[in-house]
């Protein structure tokens, strides 16, 4: 339900904001507005988007908890389709994701909200193998040309569906 009055208000505010910048400042300047909003939040959300893929990026290798730095990276992403949505009242809420105290304010109160049980991350990382130890399997193989008949006629090994 409440995703619904989402839908239905923000839309509302966005008109009214329109009608009372639009009649203060006229047509052109707030479509300049608008569109300028909409290109100084793309260079913004690109730029803060690659810090927080360079430190979701250093959290994994170094195995810490990633989940700080791909809430920023969610907010961020959210913020760039905000600001890209033509409005005062998105570009408003874009613009605020895009200020690290807010973003940090907004995990610390969802973390508050949501409870984890657990945290688990594999370790990919391979031993170093002995000279000796190799997966290298010897064998020989022939190729048989099609035209050829089969010298033997043995049944399916059972390795393949026919």
């Amino acid at each position: 339900m409440w995703l619904f009055l989402l839908f239905v208000t923000i839309p509302i505010v966005e008109i009214a904001l329109f009608i009372q910048v639009g009649g203060w400042l006229g047509l052109w300047p707030t479509l300049a507005i608008v569109v300028l909003t909409a290109v100084l939040g793309t260079f913004l959300v690109r730029a803060q988007g690659l810090m927080a893929m360079s430190q979701i990026r250093s959290n994994l290798q170094e195995f810490q908890d990633p989940t700080e730095s791909l809430a920023h990276g969610a907010m961020i992403l959210a913020s760039g389709l905000l600001l890209l949505t033509p409005g005062f009242f998105t570009d408003a809420v874009g613009f605020a994701l895009l200020v690290p105290p807010i973003r940090l304010a907004l995990f610390h109160w969802l973390r508050s909200k949501v409870k984890v049980q657990s945290f688990v991350q594999a370790d990919l990382r391979r031993e170093a193998r002995p000279a000796g130890d190799t997966d290298v399997i010897d064998g020989e193989y022939s190729e048989l040309d099609d035209t050829s008949p089969r010298t033997t006629h043995s049944p399916p090994s059972g390795w393949t569906r026919h």
